[in-house]
């Protein structure tokens, strides 16, 4: 893995911890995913322009229905991430969802396609699984809000999934360019979530108001952290990119524990990086 891939990738790890810290912190309903999805808009129009007329790419029946399956995916993603971040912590919201993603394309390609696990992605899998468990601290009769975070984790996952799937199919088969799938997602929760804005109009123009700053992080942040590590898989193999994009996932528990008082810091990052290894060998497997 080249120098420049590694620092592209470590970017996207650290922009994509930052604006999950930032939605946490803004404790927001839905009117803020319209309000940071109208900012992207305008932020990433310019290059959005810019691909458009470059690369000139054929959008069609197949390409909308692919784009508008994306929408509907990222939407319920960010719905329920923001959601469990509001009920539970985002030290073990995050890494559940950034694990249950790859344990399902495992589980769906050994259950549904029959393949075999290679003894590497069977031990991955139980890695992230004993991790995850780890992380909740066990069945104890006190841990509801772990397992409410950890319920919301593994849903979270399951969007991850269903999204990359249908993503890398418009990118690598439909041949859509990935700003112009990301940015169409983007519009397409603004008109999905506008009667809902226009109905919490106030809430808007005071999520604007005292989260501005807020606000335009994550518009910039969370489009951007997709972008590099679609860019650094150009030129680098996404069996060295995988692994080193869950880096985000030490990131969050470190956030989590120190700069929200989630606390359990030690114990919380002892998981992780379980987590964190099976994550890397099922990617590599």
């Amino acid at each position: 893995m080249s120098l420049f891939g590694f620092a592209l990738v470590l970017a996207a790890a650290f922009c994509h911890a930052t604006w999950n810290l930032l939605v946490k912190k803004l404790n927001a309903g839905p009117e803020a995913i319209w309000l940071f999805s109208l900012v992207s808009a305008v932020l990433y129009l310019p290059l959005l322009l810019i691909v458009l007329a470059v690369e000139q790419p054929s959008l069609g029946l197949p390409e909308a229905l692919a784009i508008g399956a994306s929408t509907l995916l990222h939407l319920g993603y960010f719905l329920l991430l923001q959601r469990g971040y509001r009920k539970g912590d985002l030290s073990l919201v995050y890494p559940t969802a950034r694990a249950t993603a790859p344990l399902l394309s495992v589980s769906f390609a050994v259950l549904v396609l029959g393949e075999t696990l290679s003894p590497q992605a069977m031990i991955g899998a139980l890695a992230v699984i004993v991790g995850v468990l780890g992380l909740t601290g066990g069945p104890k009769p006190n841990a509801s809000r772990a397992w409410s975070s950890l319920a919301f984790g593994l849903a979270v996952g399951c969007f991850i999934a269903g999204y990359t799937v249908v993503d890398a199919y418009a990118v690598a088969s439909l041949l859509v360019p990935p700003l112009v799938i990301d940015y169409a997602t983007t519009l397409g929760r603004l008109v999905l979530l506008a009667p809902l804005a226009l109905k919490r109009r106030s809430e808007v123009a005071h999520c604007w108001r005292n989260h501005r700053a807020a606000v335009v992080a994550i518009a910039v942040f969370s489009p951007l952290a997709y972008i590099l590590v679609l860019y650094a898989l150009t030129f680098t193999p996404v069996v060295y990119v995988a692994p080193t994009r869950e880096l985000s996932v030490l990131l969050t528990v470190v956030a989590g524990s120190l700069l929200l008082g989630e606390g359990q810091l030690r114990r919380r990052l002892s998981w992780a990086v379980v987590i964190l290894f099976g994550v890397a060998s099922l990617a590599s497997a």
